[in-house]
């Protein structure tokens, strides 16, 4: 079983930034793939970014197009800690962002393939 507690949300004003952290418990976190979630009012669950630690050939990353280039999503297998900063942020970047974690190693947009799920962190942005 693994609990995951996001932490790090905010109100910020549009052009700000804030970090997301995601603390994992379990012995096992650095075999997880590990993502971050978003979810505005009246959408549905939206993909933002995942990162998979293969002892072959280190950190893999993948974004969401609407993130690209303004997000980073990094983990620190020694403290159990997923992170995603997210800078240049916009209105529309606002939502409740989840953390999640996938009992494989192998990061995927598809939520359904994560298991484990953070009770969300409220991110807001005024314009």
């Amino acid at each position: 079983q693994v609990q995951l507690v996001e932490s790090g949300g905010g109100l910020v004003q549009a052009g700000g930034s804030l970090r997301l952290s995601c603390a994992a418990s379990g012995r096992t976190f650095s075999s997880y793939a590990m993502a971050w979630f978003r979810q505005a009012p009246g959408k549905e669950r939206e993909f933002v970014a995942f990162v998979a630690t293969f002892s072959w050939s280190g950190t893999s990353t993948y974004y969401a197009d609407s993130v690209k280039d303004r997000f980073t999503i990094s983990r620190d297998n020694a403290k159990n800690t997923v992170y995603l900063q997210m800078n240049s942020l916009k209105p529309e970047d606002t939502a409740v962002y989840y953390c999640a974690a996938a009992s494989t190693n192998a990061g995927t947009m598809n939520p359904n393939r994560y298991t484990y799920w953070g009770q969300g962190t409220q991110v807001t942005v005024s314009s």
